[in-house]
Formats: structure tokens, C-alpha cells, sequence
């Protein structure tokens, strides 16, 4: 990757984010170009997710410190959240993870073992107290939004589920054109970090070692959540720093905190095992990867504008923003830059991020053409408007890499 491809650079030159000191650092806010990356990102988690059997939930990003005692958190993990805020005789706090609310979730009805696992999933905000100076871009924020999902499932059940969360995470990879650097299982280390359980921890991590099987990793000490284990999936950006994206954890601790349980075959209660995982982690850094990969370049299912119509003259402006509007109609992203936007050449250059340009001079709109330009330099020539379209929307709908594939 380029290093010029810093994604708090890009961010702002492509106007995908920004951040207001009057907002508060680590606090950035989206602009409406990157707003249409991370919705098509969400939606793209969201089906992908509803494929493999999750059902989605949505939960509050308030919780009283009574349940993040309940959870751990507030002794292992106080550091990193925001202070309680009074709301009467109680105390209510942001939350710093979803897991917490989903316990409660399963909680609230009882279930039988003919319904594990079950698998439950949110696209949730959640906030941590970062320290300023480790604050940057959308990598390190104080608000969160959290691809994150628990699957509640018998002991049996849970050596099968976290490996095929695994391979929901090498699947989205594979769409997104993110590449991994490694493998790593994140074990406890020393101090009070972690919860006091040799047994817990062992159970865990044995069962992780089976996931990863046939998976080359690296066992790093002192990564783990303070209440279990976890895969990591570890991503580099364009200067060689390494980070976390994606998550699978198994979790021991929380099913016993919070009294648990499914009744099982032979008419007793049984204690569930919850599987904890995150597909692309946070929305926040997931993009800001995805701007460095690609440079903001993004695959045409993802970019802000997938068609750019350039008229040569305001002769052919009505008929551009018909191509426009047929475009829109069939669910593309599409804009028009007429003359007065400057001169062709200029034109072309100010959309060479678009994956397709579509130029319509006189001729082209006699005959309902229009001469096609793609992003990566070719010319396909004089392309049918209607043929045009058909096949960006092809592309489109397969999340295709391929601009132009063979007919």
C-alpha cells in the first residue's frame, strides 16, 4: 500500500469525515460520502450476517453500573470507560461493550436446548475513554459503532461455531479486498487485568486451539479480554503498525455472572457457553482500513459515486441527467458534471476515484450511447446507455472487484 494513503488525509480530501473541536476529539462525524460507505459496509455485515443464522437486536447504549459490576467490567476494565452520570438515586453509565445488554437479552426468556445456538448480532454503539494522545483518525475514537455478536450455545456446539465465525470473517475479507496479516491468540498475562480462574482460562483456550488447527497463529500473553481468550485477526496499515479488526472469543465467565442457562434434554437447567465475535470489528477503523487499502479507490459496490455522466456540452446536459436518473432509478449512485464544472479534461480528472465514467457527446446522444471510461484507465468505447447500466448494476449486485468483466 501507499503511505500517501493515510486515511486521515483521504478522509478529509474526499470529504468521507471530519471531527469539530467543539464536538470533542475522538468523536468524528461522517460527511455524506462516507456516510454511503459505511451504510453499504453495514449492510453488507448485516446480510452476510442473516445468511449464516444470526437474528439482530438492537439495545441501549446506556446501562446502570450495577450490570457492568455484574459483568466484570467495572472492576477489570473501569479504566477505559466513561464516569457514572447521576440520573437520581442511581448511576448509569456509557457503555463500553454489547455483550453485557445481550446477556440480559438471552436472560429475558427462557430457552430450550432445541433452539442453541443462538446466534444474536447488533450493529451497536458503544464508548470508550480513550486518552487523548493516543487519539487518531477513525483508528483510536472515543465512540465506537460495534459489529459485534454472542452466540449463546451448548459446550459441544461451541468449538464448531467460533470456527465458523472464522470463516464469516475469511469470507467478508475475501469481499472487501482486506488481506490479514496474522493469526493470534490472545492469552491472559499477569496483574489483576484478569479474571481469577485458572479453569475458566484453560477450558477456553483449549477450545480455541482446536478452532485454530491448521491455522498458523502466533500465542501472544497479556492480549486477552479480561474474562476469556480470543482469536484476533491482526491488519497492518500502509506505515507497518498492526492492529486488531476482527474478533472470536469464547467466554466462560459472563454465562456464570449472570446466572445463564438453557434447559436441556433430560429436563435440567444447563449453563450455556457464549461465543463472542466481530466480523470487522469496529465500522469506525474497518473504513479507515478500507480507505488505505484501496486509496479511496473503493470497489464499485462500495463507492460514494459508482457512475459520473459527463456531458461535452450543454447540449447533451438534458440528456445526461436522464442517464442520471434511469441510473438512480435502478438503485445506482450516480451524478452528473456538466460543462460547468470546467472543461472536459478537468471533468474527467476530478472523478477519477468514480469506477465509471460515461461521456455523452452529440453523437452519443443521438444514439442512446454513451463512451465509457473506467477508473482503471480502459475505454470500452460506445456502450448502449440501457447495456450501460444493466452491467454496472451486475457488478454492483455480485460486489464484484472486476469493472469490466467479460460479457
Amino acid at each position: 500500500m501507499n503511505p500517501q494513503h493515510d486515511h486521515r488525509r483521504l478522509g478529509r480530501e474526499l470529504d468521507l469525515f471530519d471531527t469539530d473541536p467543539l464536538m470533542g476529539a475522538g468523536l468524528p462525524y461522517w460527511l455524506p460520502d462516507g456516510a454511503v460507505v459505511r451504510h453499504e459496509l453495514e449492510k453488507y455485515v448485516r446480510q452476510a450476517e442473516r445468511a449464516a443464522g444470526y437474528r439482530h437486536v438492537y439495545s441501549p447504549v446506556l446501562g446502570k453500573r450495577e450490570l457492568y459490576e455484574i459483568s466484570g467490567h467495572w472492576s477489570h476494565y473501569s479504566d477505559d470507560m466513561f464516569p457514572p452520570m447521576k440520573l437520581g438515586a442511581e448511576e448509569v453509565v456509557l457503555r463500553p461493550s454489547l455483550c453485557p445488554h445481550h446477556a440480559l437479552i438471552y436472560r429475558s426468556r427462557s430457552h430450550s436446548y432445541r433452539e442453541l445456538p443462538l446466534r444474536m448480532a447488533e450493529l451497536g454503539g458503544m464508548y470508550r475513554s480513550e486518552l487523548s494522545g493516543v487519539l487518531g483518525g477513525l483508528t483510536r475514537v472515543r465512540s465506537i459503532q460495534l459489529n459485534d455478536a454472542h452466540i449463546f450455545c451448548t459446550l459441544e456446539q461451541a468449538a464448531g461455531e467460533a470456527r465458523a465465525a472464522l470463516d464469516l470473517i475469511r469470507r467478508a475479507y475475501a469481499d472487501l479486498g482486506i488481506r490479514a496479516a496474522r493469526y493470534r491468540l490472545s492469552l491472559p498475562g499477569e496483574g489483576g487485568k484478569y479474571v481469577a480462574d485458572p479453569e475458566l482460562w484453560r477450558r477456553a483456550t483449549a477450545l480455541l486451539e482446536e478452532v485454530l488447527q491448521g491455522v498458523p497463529y502466533d500465542a501472544v500473553e497479556g492480549e486477552a479480554a479480561f474474562y476469556g481468550p480470543k482469536i484476533d485477526v491482526q491488519i497492518t496499515d500502509p506505515a507497518g503498525r498492526e492492529s486488531t479488526l476482527s474478533t472470536v472469543q469464547i467466554d466462560f465467565h459472563q454465562p456464570e455472572r449472570f446466572d445463564l442457562h438453557y434447559i436441556g434434554a433430560d429436563g435440567a437447567k444447563h449453563r450455556p457457553v457464549m461465543v463472542h465475535r466481530s466480523i470487522i470489528g469496529s465500522v469506525e477503523r474497518a473504513v479507515a482500513h478500507l480507505v488505505e487499502e484501496h486509496g479511496g479507490a473503493f470497489p464499485a459496490w462500495l463507492a460514494p459515486v459508482q457512475l459520473v455522466v459527463l456531458p461535452v456540452a450543454d447540449a447533451q446536459l438534458d440528456r445526461a441527467q436522464e442517464v442520471v436518473r434511469q441510473a438512480r432509478a435502478r438503485g445506482l449512485r450516480a451524478e452528473a458534471y456538466g460543462p460547468g464544472d470546467g472543461t472536459l479534461g478537468a471533468r474527467i480528472r476530478a472523478a477519477r476515484l468514480v469506477p465509471y465514467q460515461a461521456v455523452i457527446g452529440e453523437r452519443e446522444a443521438e444514439g442512446d450511447e454513451a463512451a465509457v471510461r473506467l477508473r482503471d484507465g480502459r475505454r470500452p468505447g460506445a456502450v448502449a446507455v440501457d447495456g450501460l447500466l444493466r452491467r454496472i448494476s451486475d457488478v454492483v449486485g455480485a460486489r464484484g472487484a472486476e469493472l469490466w468483466p467479460a460479457a
